[in-house]
């Protein structure tokens, strides 16, 4: 008994050691550094004559020496054998006084030869119980070290996003600034390929009505028939007037050499292809507005813009009902909204009002609207995207226009919404005990300033029984013969007193009184509306 609390003396007394032991490992920043900075606390534990440290990668691979003098022989390896577990093996009158094979959490192996003591003694049960430790120290040790290295891989891979993500805007920027087709094509396989680190590329145009075949490399001097017979490659294609347009990457360069393209270059490539797509529509649209004499044909074509990106119908939300219209004043419209499914789950309800009508408020919905499906991808804070927005809408679209703009993203499981408002009218949040919520959190309307004033949001949650009411100025400001305002009071009443219909009952009564009042006027605004319940 008075060994043994001897022995458990001494061990409390090395307490200290061990946890400056485990600091100094805590701080390498390399795997050699590690297992060097663990070879001067054997030592210093153990008083020995020699030590050999060795790392095998993996179960099947060789064992290699991690940077001591020390030289080892085949026949020293015999010491060592591969397990699963931890094997620690002691010996009398040999080479070595013990061996260990430690398994390590990244499925490699450190293999520890410790020498004869100076002294000549045999490792007692202090030495084989502070051998454990220093064991545990270094195993916890080499676990932070993987950690960290995997936390500063995170971190380089994040701002590698942060990267490509600016590099998109630009490139999407300038592709709308584009004077020539060529030029267009050249510079999007130029700014994709860098984006991606692609070895080369091509674009591959083919017309349905004459089938001719036009093509577009980068590198120039790339062999065609090496990027399409590539087997590391990536493709994708979209139609515009009977034409197809056919991308293709291949190679993805690294220092190690070509490799396959991954996830997010295949999300990269898709984007900046849209970006083509739209600014091959916004052109074809501006060609149609200056070579078509007639207003009547010229808005027939922004109308068909505005068609494309606003639903025809809202999808269902388990546990939800969501209804929404859209009834521009004349044949094109300055109002948005749209319903966007995320990646992760949740949804994005979305709420905008350009100034202006015409083809030209088209365009810069279509603006809007590509660039919030790009920066949706990659799951930015909705604040961040308002920003980004703003900058874009504010650099591409005359003084005179800007977007008024809301967004709310709901996670439908939670009901938990974040929101952001960009000089929209106050939506309106009708609680189930009649209670009423305006939200106006945000900041200036999308493309009026760019000062970097930043733009604030909002989180709130809806109950059962709680209903999410969005509007344009189209409902309150409508206008009899007697120019009397419909109102914001009498909307107000109106939700409060038909919000348990049920959602597109809800929208078509609205509709509908709005018309009783307006009677014989002529429509002023748009008029656009979305509500969601939670049932």
């Amino acid at each position: 008994m008075l060994e043994q609390n001897n022995l458990v003396e001494r061990l409390s007394l090395q307490a200290e050691s061990f946890q400056e032991g485990f600091e100094i490992l805590s701080k390498a920043s390399s795997f050699r550094e590690l297992t060097l900075n663990f070879a001067h606390l054997l030592r210093g534990n153990f008083i020995i004559k020699d030590l050999y440290l060795l790392h095998k990668a993996a179960e099947d691979s060789e064992w290699e020496g991690v940077g001591l003098d020390n030289k080892f022989s085949s026949s020293d390896l015999s010491y060592l054998s591969s397990s699963n577990n931890l094997n620690i093996s002691y010996y009398d009158k040999q080479k070595f006084c013990a061996s260990i094979v430690l398994p390590l959490s990244n499925l490699s192996f450190l293999g520890i030869l410790l020498g004869l003591k100076l002294d000549g003694s045999a490792f007692n049960d202090f030495d084989k119980i502070t051998l454990q430790i220093l064991l545990q120290i270094f195993n916890s040790a080499h676990k932070s070290f993987l950690n960290q290295k995997k936390e500063k891989e995170l971190i380089f891979g994040l701002n590698e996003k942060i990267f490509q993500l600016n590099h998109l805007i630009d490139t999407g920027i300038e592709l709308s600034r584009f004077e020539k087709r060529s030029t267009l094509y050249e510079m999007a396989l130029e700014r994709i390929s860098s984006l991606t680190n692609a070895s080369a590329g091509l674009i591959k145009i083919e017309d349905l009505d004459h089938n001719p075949q036009q093509y577009f490399l980068f590198p120039s001097g790339t062999d065609l028939e090496n990027v399409l017979k590539s087997e590391l490659k990536i493709q994708t294609s979209f139609e515009h007037r009977n034409r197809i347009y056919h991308f293709v990457l291949s190679g993805k360069e690294t220092r190690k050499g070509l490799t396959s393209f991954n996830e997010l270059d295949q999300l990269l490539f898709e984007a900046v292809t849209r970006q083509v797509s739209t600014a091959i529509e916004n052109e074809f649209l501006l060609q149609q507005s200056i070579e078509k004499e007639l207003i009547e044909k010229e808005l027939n074509v922004a109308a068909l813009i505005q068609q494309r990106i606003i639903p025809k119908e809202l999808p269902k939300i388990e546990g939800y009902e969501i209804a929404g219209i859209n009834i521009p004043s004349k044949e094109v419209g300055g109002d948005y909204y749209d319903y966007i499914a995320l990646n992760n789950g949740k949804v994005a309800l979305v709420i905008a009002d350009v100034t202006g009508k015409g083809i030209s408020a088209a365009l810069l919905v279509n603006t809007l609207n590509a660039s919030l499906y790009s920066y949706l991808e990659f799951d930015l804070p909705l604040t961040e995207i308002t920003d980004r927005l703003n900058k874009l809408i504010y650099r591409s679209s005359p003084s005179d226009k800007f977007i008024t703009f809301f967004m709310a993203v709901l996670d439908p499981e939670s009901g938990v919404l974040e929101i952001v408002n960009a000089g929209h009218n106050p939506i309106l949040l009708l609680r189930k005990d009649g209670s009423l919520e305006k939200i106006d959190a945000g900041g200036l309307g999308l493309g009026m300033l760019d000062l970097g004033l930043p733009y604030s949001g909002q989180s709130l949650k809806l109950e059962t029984g709680d209903n999410l009411f969005l509007y344009t100025d189209g409902i309150p400001e409508a206008m009899n013969e007697n120019e009397e305002l419909y109102s914001d009071e009498r909307m107000i009443s109106f939700l409060k007193n038909n919000s348990e219909k049920p959602a597109g009952e809800f929208i078509n009564a609205l509709v509908t009184d709005v018309r009783s009042f307006v009677g014989t006027a002529k429509q002023s605004d748009d008029i656009t509306v979305m509500i969601l319940s939670k049932k």
